[in-house]
């Protein structure tokens, strides 16, 4: 069974003060292209392929997904789906979550998900 890795768009976006405040939207889509390559190989620890989802919300809503990325544009809190994708996984399942957000990180406990930050997605040579 492929591991289910979660991306906190917002959070990951909001990492790095590259001016995606102007346009989220955009910054999302730039995110999402990014993550395609992550879904064919993997991230350290989690070799690929893996299923990739890609949380959205706010202005950032409506981005579409990519072959190997799915986007999910969040009705209310990003948060809260993030939380509802990990814990309706099937049993056994591993789940990654890349967010930075301790509170989110707090919740996910319950459900077994494992938390990575954002450089586990950054490009070497981006700015953190």
């Amino acid at each position: 069974m492929r591991t289910l890795m979660i991306v906190d768009g917002a959070n990951v976006v909001g990492s790095v003060p590259d001016g995606w405040w102007r346009d989220r939207r955009g910054a999302a889509e730039r995110l999402r292209d990014r993550l395609v390559g992550f879904a064919a190989e993997g991230i350290p620890g989690r070799p690929g392929p893996i299923e990739l989802v890609l949380v959205v919300e706010g202005s950032a809503k409506g981005v579409e997904s990519v072959p190997g990325v799915r986007v999910e544009s969040a009705p209310g809190s990003g948060d809260d789906r993030i939380v509802e994708l990990a814990a309706g996984r099937e049993a056994g399942r591993a789940c990654v979550v890349v967010t930075a957000d301790r509170e989110l990180r707090r919740r996910l406990d319950e459900y077994g998900a494992e938390c990575v930050g954002p450089r586990t997605v950054r490009s070497p040579g981006e700015r953190t």
